[in-house]
């Protein structure tokens, strides 16, 4: 297994939750707009999710440790660098990593990945961000 051309590639996935508020709304879209595309989600006030975060990375498993990295670690830059940012926050109002976007999961889960990305590099292959059972986005760090 010490050739890297030989070496197994799989995925590690780590799951976080957390609580948040947002609002859904877009200043270029009237007022009307904005109710008839967002429906409640536009409420002025917001409203609130429990929300499910996975991240996989992916890459060869060290020979010598027999991990692509140590899992302890991957749940503390997820936590440090996303969980403890936005866990119990309006994430319109009370949270510096979102104030500047409307923060549908959408453009939630691209603001995760660009954030871990700069720990995690070309192992980021995945991050899934769940708003309720029913919804959630994936996204692989694809720009068009």
């Amino acid at each position: 297994m010490s050739d890297p051309k030989t070496r197994p590639i799989v995925s590690l996935v780590r799951r976080e939750s957390f609580s948040a508020a947002h609002r859904l709304w877009s200043d270029a879209l009237s007022e009307a707009e904005n109710h008839r595309l967002y429906g409640p989600c536009a409420r002025p006030h917001g409203h609130g999710h429990n929300f499910d975060l996975e991240v996989a990375l992916k890459g060869p498993i060290d020979p010598v440790t027999g991990v692509i990295v140590n899992l302890a670690d991957l749940r503390d830059v997820i936590r440090r660098r996303i969980i403890d940012l936005v866990d119990q926050r309006h994430l319109n109002y009370d949270c510096a990593l979102t104030a500047d976007i409307n923060p549908t999961v959408e453009n939630l889960v691209v603001r995760f990945w660009d954030t871990l990305a700069e720990v995690y590099g070309d192992l980021l292959h995945e991050i899934r961000l769940r708003e309720t059972a029913s919804n959630w986005t994936v996204y692989r760090g694809e720009r068009g």
